[in-house]
């Protein structure tokens, strides 16, 4: 085969890529643009981990600051959209233990969480995720003396991936 029928060739089968609606992620936004603010109350929980009621929605907020086109603002009545959310469930299960003492040296933080983001004017459901789960990991000291309670670095560790990957599935609507 000569060089001018495989960049013939080459170039039809870039242009069926074009052709078929084929793009890069993350470049797409099917926000309405009449969506240009929104608030982010705490998240609501029937848990006892309270201060991921406050940190998720800090971090969300972060996430859509740095991210994308829309502004974070603080009050619902002020905003084009509400993002609400839920902790349905927050559990701390030990995963790892100390074959000498028996003692947990890693513990799996597991969260399940409800979010919907609202239009304010037309009351549609923009985006909604149900019992979404996810995890973050994080090790205990099997000697009292040495303990470094390591839970809350790893909510804001949870936060964090939950803010970034909940932006991500709003703004290219996966």
């Amino acid at each position: 085969m000569t060089r001018r029928k495989i960049l013939l060739l080459v170039g039809a089968a870039g242009f069926g890529l074009v052709s078929c609606g084929y793009h890069v992620g993350g470049k797409a936004d099917v926000m309405p643009k009449s969506v240009q603010t929104i608030a982010i109350p705490a998240f609501t929980t029937l848990s006892t981990r309270y201060k991921l009621t406050d940190e998720l929605p800090q971090a969300i907020a972060h996430e859509f600051n740095t991210r994308t086109r829309f502004r974070v603002v603080d009050s619902p009545s002020q905003a084009d959209a509400v993002l609400n959310g839920r902790l349905n469930t927050v559990q701390v299960i030990p995963t790892v233990f100390d074959p000498t003492s028996g003692k947990a040296t890693t513990v799996q933080l597991a969260v399940a969480l409800t979010v919907s983001l609202v239009q304010q004017s037309t009351g549609k459901v923009l985006f909604t995720r149900a019992n979404w789960l996810t995890r973050a990991y994080y090790e205990i000291s099997v000697y009292p003396n040495q303990y470094f309670d390591e839970s809350g670095p790893a909510e804001q560790r949870l936060s964090k991936d939950v803010a970034h990957d909940l932006v991500t599935a709003i703004v290219e609507n996966f």
